[in-house]
C-alpha cells in the first residue's frame, strides 16, 4: 500500500510545476510529507514514517529539485521564485487541488522549517505536526554548522569544507564564498565546490561514524540540486526574521506536536528541537539515540510511533 496510488506535476505558477504523489488509504488521514535540503525530494523512504492503512499520504518534491520541473542544475538557473513564501503556496495550492480540508504535516530538517512556516500562515489547514531535526534557521544556527561550531566535532572535515574561506568568523562569509565558486565560469571549480559541500554534509550527520553516508551524494544530479539550492535559502535566511519561527510559535496554540531528536545530531542540535517545545506548549520533545537523519533507526521509529498515535 505504500506505492503510490496517485502521482502528478501541479502548475503553481511562476514557470513552477511541483511533483506529488499519494499512497497509502485514500480514505485514511490526511498527511504532507515535507522533505528536507532544501532540494532533497521525496523519497519511497518517507513514506514509511506513517501506517497506510491508516494514512493517505500525500508526498511532493519542492519548487526545484526531484521531479518538479524545471530543475536546478547549474548556475544559469532562475531563483528568484524559490522562496519560502512561495513553497508555503504551493502547500495550499496542492492542499485544495487534492480536496483536502485539513493534514498532519511532517518535516525533518528544513521540512521543519518549511513545516513550521506554513503552520503558522495556515493553522486552521493542520491537525496536528510530526516534526525532526528541528532547523529554525537563525543566524546562530547557521554559525553552528556552516560557521565552524560544528567543526569543533569534526576538525579534519571542516578544514576541508572552510577552505575557500579561511579567514571566515561567521556562515555569512562561507556562503558568500560558495556563491562565487558555484557561479564561476569553469565547470570544474563548480563541481569541486558542489562535492566540498556534500562531503561537509555527509561528515555532520551524525556524532556517530557512517561509512556509507556519502552514498547518498553520489549523484551529481541530486547533489548539484541540493547544494544550489540550500545555498540560495541559507544566503537569504530562509526570509525569516531572527527567531521568527520562536517567535511566531504562539499561532501554533491548539496543534498537537511531537518533536524528535535525536541525540547524536550535530546539524541540528536538540536545543532548538527543546526551545521549541518551551514556546509551544501542545508540543512534545522526544530525544532518542540517533542522528540527522530521519529515515532510519531509532528517528525513524519514533516519528512512526508519532503518527500512528496520531491517528488514533
Amino acid at each position: 500500500m505504500t506505492e503510490p496510488y496517485a502521482h502528478g506535476l501541479l502548475d503553481v505558477g511562476d514557470g513552477h510545476r511541483v511533483y506529488w504523489e499519494e499512497c497509502g488509504n485514500p480514505a485514511g488521514r490526511p498527511a504532507v510529507v515535507l522533505h528536507g535540503g532544501p532540494g532533497s525530494g521525496c523519497t519511497a523512504a518517507h513514506r514509511e514514517l506513517f501506517d497506510p492503512v491508516l494514512y493517505r499520504i500525500v508526498l511532493l518534491d519542492q519548487r526545484g529539485c526531484g521531479r518538479s520541473t524545471p530543475r536546478v542544475l547549474d548556475h544559469h538557473a532562475d531563483l528568484s521564485a524559490n522562496h519560502t513564501s512561495a513553497l508555503v503556496g504551493d502547500l495550499e495550492r496542492l492542499r485544495e487541488d487534492r480536496g483536502i480540508g485539513r493534514w498532519l504535516v511532517l518535516g525533518g530538517s528544513w521540512g521543519s522549517t518549511l513545516g513550521l512556516a506554513y503552520a503558522q500562515a495556515h493553522p486552521d489547514r493542520v491537525t496536528a505536526m510530526v516534526l525532526t531535526s528541528v532547523a529554525l534557521l537563525r543566524p546562530a544556527d547557521d554559525d553552528w554548522l556552516y560557521g565552524g561550531g560544528a567543526g569543533r566535532f569534526f576538525p579534519e572535515a571542516w578544514a576541508e569544507f572552510s577552505a575557500p574561506a579561511p579567514a571566515a568568523t561567521g556562515a555569512a562569509e562561507v556562503f558568500d564564498a560558495y556563491h562565487r565558486l558555484l557561479h564561476d565560469p569553469d565547470p570544474a571549480v563548480r563541481d569541486a565546490a558542489v562535492a566540498a559541500w556534500c562531503s561537509w554534509e555527509a561528515a555532520t550527520l551524525s556524532l556517530h561514524p557512517d561509512p556509507h553516508a556519502d552514498d547518498a551524494f553520489a549523484d551529481p544530479r541530486f547533489a548539484a540540486t541540493l547544494v544550489r539550492l540550500s545555498l540560495h535559502y541559507f544566503r537569504h535566511g530562509g526570509w525569516l526574521a531572527d527567531d521568527q519561527l520562536l517567535r511566531d510559535a504562539g499561532r501554533l496554540h491548539g496543534i498537537p506536536g511531537v518533536l524528535v531528536a535525536g541525540r547524536g545530531d550535530v546539524q541540528t542540535p536538540v536545543r532548538a528541537a527543546w526551545e521549541l517545545a518551551r514556546a509551544w506548549p501542545d508540543a512534545r520533545l522526544v530525544v532518542v539515540d540517533g542522528g540527522h537523519a530521519s529515515t532510519e533507526g531509532s528517528v525513524a521509529a519514533a516519528l512512526r510511533h508519532a503518527t500512528t498515535t496520531f491517528a488514533g
